[in-house]
């Protein structure tokens, strides 16, 4: 009996030991969300009537968009016809914002004539307009003259991606099958490539956001499943280009979005006050639990210490391999879950004591009363769970969070408790040395007291 007593004991804690550890020395830390490490809030509103599918298929591509980038749990959430997007801790906000703002279709026009830095001295009218004969601006101050729209970005297909070929980053985009996709693509490359007077540059332009975000000349009249387009693109270049061509045709027109830069020192002072807060509860238990139960408190500040190390090395490995990040609801959550934590232990002491009234010895008690609390225990923390599920699957946002964060920290804490708490308890009390005063302030049935 004792082995497996300190088989548990010792395989919990090595466990959280190990997984502390190892999340160390693999550089792995807990992610943490714009209201604790700052970032950008955008808010995108639709310009006109939208439909909701046509705002949840916003959302999805917008999410795509958000998620190559790489930010840790990016938070995208329609509130009515309006959707909100949050970007904790990105290191380049304004590509990631401008990335965000791509929200129209992508027009394919004919390029006439390239001027030069002239973007700036050209007054634009109605570049979005398809059969329009506009000038349009690209990101470095050129001007591109071109002809009424020869195709929309619906020919292509959603399996853009950037890649390398003879040293040089190139985008391949794959064609939709058919008269809507390749039959079409080819009818507009077929008038670049013969350098008609409707595309006489040979170059076609790639038009999104009243924006020229690329010009490649047209090298073959038509073109079998796929497009490779070169122009001496960076990588970042080339990955920018994919995503637009990727997706670029969101069916809504959206305003002009309005961002919210939140401080990061805002997010480290919500953060150091929300573990100053957690710290000062948990010492207040300790001292009270320390009056109630004695030494049994050494036991819980041990069962908090190995639940704390659980939940930070499963957030931490979660925030490397699946973006979670950390926000002051999650960090609410755990705070709560400490208290579900000390009242699992405080089943069990008050079992213990009552095993004790009723005569039976302090090892009898320990064990006899722990399996009558677990049951107490598993019943609690399984009703956290279903609510902590419950939320997570019909809220958003911040709500979202704390449950994932207490639900996980639930988990914890069992985990906790029956391989850390139990056996350190009844090894404790098997101890030759183990006094019933000293661990419990509780006077077994026929125990004489001295007044």
């Amino acid at each position: 009996m004792r082995s497996k007593l300190l088989s548990a004991l010792w395989g919990v804690v090595m466990v959280a030991v190990f997984g502390v550890v190892a999340n160390l020395l693999a550089g792995n830390t807990p992610n943490l969300g714009l209201d604790l490490r700052g970032g950008a809030s955008v808010t995108l509103e639709p310009r006109g009537e939208a439909t909701d599918g046509a705002l949840d298929v916003a959302v999805d591509i917008i999410r795509q968009r958000v998620d190559s980038l790489g930010v840790a749990e990016p938070e995208i959430v329609r509130q009515g016809s309006t959707i909100v997007v949050n970007l904790p801790g990105v290191e380049d906000q304004q590509r990631a914002l401008d990335l965000v703002a791509v929200t129209g279709k992508v027009l394919l026009r004919p390029v006439l004539e390239v001027q030069p830095g002239g973007a700036a001295a050209i007054t634009l009218e109605g570049p979005s307009e398809p059969t329009a004969q506009v000038t349009i601006p690209d990101g470095d101050g050129n001007a591109y003259v071109t002809g009424p729209s020869l195709a929309t970005g619906e020919v292509l297909s959603n399996d853009a991606r950037a890649d390398i070929l003879n040293g040089e980053w190139i985008v391949i985009v794959g064609l939709r099958s058919g008269a809507a996709g390749e039959d079409q693509w080819n009818a507009a490359a077929a008038q670049c490539y013969s350098a008609t007077p409707i595309c006489p540059t040979r170059q076609l332009g790639i038009v999104l956001d009243d924006e020229m975000v690329s010009a490649p000349v047209v090298q073959t009249p038509s073109f079998s499943g796929e497009v490779q387009i070169t122009g001496g693109f960076t990588e970042a270049e080339a990955r920018d280009l994919a995503k637009i061509l990727e997706f670029g045709a969101v069916p809504v027109d959206f305003d002009t979005p309005t961002a919210q830069t939140v401080s990061a020192t805002l997010g480290s002072e919500s953060l150091r006050a929300a573990i100053i807060a957690g710290l000062v509860g948990i010492a207040l238990v300790l001292v009270y639990l320390a009056a109630l139960y004695r030494l049994m408190a050494l036991v819980v500040l041990g069962g908090l210490i190995v639940f704390g190390m659980l939940n930070w090395a499963v957030i931490a490995l979660l925030s490397a391999t699946n973006g979670l990040a950390l926000t002051l609801a999650g960090a609410t959550g755990i705070i709560v879950s400490i208290g579900i934590a000390v009242d699992s232990y405080i089943v069990y002491f008050e079992r213990m004591k009552e095993e004790m009234r009723e005569g039976r010895s302090l090892r009898s008690a320990a064990m006899r009363g722990f399996e009558a609390a677990w049951r107490t225990i598993m019943v609690a923390n399984i009703a956290s769970l279903l609510g902590s599920a419950i939320l997570w699957y019909l809220t958003v946002g911040s709500v979202r969070g704390f449950a994932f964060f207490l639900g996980l920290a639930t988990l914890c804490n069992m985990a906790a408790t029956y391989f850390f708490i139990r056996p350190a308890v009844q090894l404790l009390v098997a101890s030759p040395k183990a006094s019933t005063g000293r661990l419990l302030s509780v006077v077994p049935v026929g125990a004489e007291v001295n007044s």
